[in-house]
């Protein structure tokens, strides 16, 4: 069998294939998409990092291929629909960089703290100024973590090794299990309010964007040191700019930038500012650990074993996957959906299989919704080996029942999330031909796609409101593509679906909110 490794991944890394004498490793060049749709057909697998772009043209190509292995975490320069509509494994390497990126975290911290970079630049230019570089001490010091996943909890119990005392914001984690870890669990606000120092370890989604604005930097501490080593975009860079400036934040730190590569943000040009060019995950243990990981990966689909980081597909026989394929796409699109939905920490998720799928082993399609539930809201990569588990470590329990009834459908899959602000209810069908659909939301009858952008908006049934949001999405030149109005009863309560076709700025959403009648506005991508 033969493994095409590209993007110059560590040779160390590569051990657990090049034991197996029926397996050949060939190193390749950097190449063109055409080069590498030439000579794709050859191969069982490929590994890459960053630089190789394994797209539909590619797959379509590759005739033998069984596994692509992604060196690192994310798996953005791989088409992972052509890959799994040909039936081939996507597996990457989520907890090499750990430890690297906490690190980095802690090093960032350290440094700002101490004024080490502008200390160190000064000497280096001929002159010793010791007392411009007054710092802080770390201890006693109050630290706040946004996002208690993987990396977050590492950088935690670091700091806490520097006896510092940990706030953690993380809607998506028990507070018991936060209490397990000495954190205090806390909401964004009050975060924002009582941290010295703030580290931010979230993923980046619509919600998190921009997540450290002008509003947020306002709530925070006078000398408060802000850091980023999750992913650009979620800091505001004009507003840690301007109060940067003015000494509201006594320090900031990013290795990552909302556009990158950057080397003319002004912020580099701030003394009270330490910037890396993107290397949280830039340690020569990672990127052996993340290597090393991928290959046994690729190694186990090779064998027909089990593999623990598929991206792309849930581990089940190939009889069982034939006749439940269809509906594991519907399932993640319903917990994406889901995601987008909620308000609150999650308690509990029960899912309710009715009609046909109750014949059927259904613990795949759980598992599959857990991964479009959690995937999209969590820093750490959540896949569906491990869905399950990440639900289990956060205090999430999930419930899961068949009945043979299916009521109106022949298939039916509705999941219920509860949260401590309430419950919310989703339901799903495949209609002919496979097409997935959304039928029902928080109890309205609905038939919504599982594709594209919706404003979803329950309001009060009355006229004049569908007038007034047209209006505002026309205002910021977004066109509807079409809508839909569930409801119970005259007058009461309904529920708006519109589908559009660019997702609206947030400055739109909150205008919605201000329509006598609207009760919430949610913008959901799927």
């Amino acid at each position: 069998m033969k493994v095409l490794v590209m993007d110059g991944v560590s040779e160390q890394g590569l051990a657990p294939l090049r034991k197996h004498t029926d397996i050949e490793v060939i190193i390749g060049e950097k190449m063109t998409e055409d080069q590498l749709i030439e000579i794709i057909g050859e191969y069982d697998a490929m590994i890459v990092r960053s630089a190789t772009k394994v797209t539909a043209n590619v797959i379509e190509a590759a005739k033998k291929l069984k596994v692509i292995g992604r060196a690192g975490v994310g798996v953005d320069n791989i088409d992972r629909n052509a890959a799994t509509n040909k039936g081939i494994v996507v597996v990457n390497a989520p907890d090499g960089n750990t430890i690297a990126a906490a690190e980095l975290t802690m090093a960032m911290m350290l440094a700002l703290a101490r004024k080490v970079p502008a200390a160190c630049g000064k000497l280096k230019n001929g002159i010793w100024d010791k007392k411009a570089f007054l710092g802080v001490e770390l201890r006693g010091k109050t630290l706040g973590v946004i996002g208690l996943g993987r990396i977050g909890t590492a950088v935690a119990k670091r700091a806490q090794a520097m006896e510092m005392n940990i706030v953690a914001y993380d809607p998506y984690i028990s507070e018991d299990h936060a209490k397990k870890m000495a954190v205090e669990i806390v909401t964004l606000q009050e975060l924002f309010k009582k941290a010295d120092i703030i580290t931010i370890h979230m993923p980046k989604t619509k919600e998190t964007y921009h997540m450290i604005n002008k509003e947020a930097i306002e709530l925070m501490k006078d000398g408060v040191r802000i850091i980023n080593c999750a992913r650009g975009g979620i800091v505001d860079e004009e507003a840690l700019y301007e109060y940067m400036v003015s000494g509201k934040v006594a320090g900031a730190a990013l290795d990552v930038f909302e556009s990158e590569p950057c080397t003319d943000s002004p912020l580099i040009k701030l003394d009270n500012f330490i910037a890396t060019p993107h290397l949280g995950a830039s340690t020569e243990e990672a990127q052996i650990n993340v290597a090393v990981d991928v290959a046994e990966e690729i190694v186990a689909a090779l064998r027909g074993d089990l593999v623990k980081n598929a991206v792309n597909m849930p581990s089940m026989s190939p009889k069982l996957l034939a006749k439940i394929r269809p509906f594991l796409d519907l399932a993640e699109k319903l917990g994406t959906f889901q995601s987008q939905m909620l308000d609150g920490r999650i308690e509990k998720v029960e899912v309710v299989y009715s009609g046909d799928l109750a014949k059927y082993d259904v613990n795949p399609i759980t598992t599959t919704l857990l991964k479009g539930l959690l995937d999209p809201i969590l820093q750490e990569n959540v896949n569906f080996v491990n869905a399950t588990l990440v639900a289990r470590n956060r205090g999430i329990s999930v419930i899961q029942t068949t009945k043979e009834n299916g009521e109106d459908y022949h298939n039916l899959i509705t999941v219920n999330i509860y949260t401590d602000k309430g419950k919310r209810m989703l339901s799903g069908t495949l209609f002919q031909g496979n097409e997935p659909g959304i039928v029902n939301i928080d109890g309205y009858r609905i038939n919504a796609p599982t594709t594209g952008h919706m404003l979803v908006a329950p309001h009060i049934d009355k006229p004049g409101i569908i007038g007034k949001v047209g209006t505002i999405l026309g205002n910021v030149a977004i066109n509807i593509a079409s809508m839909q109005v569930g409801r119970v009863e005259l007058g009461g309560k309904a529920i708006m679906i519109m589908m559009v076709d660019n997702i609206i700025p947030p400055s739109a959403l909150k205008e919605f909110a201000t329509i006598d009648g609207i009760l919430e506005v949610k913008m959901v991508s799927l």
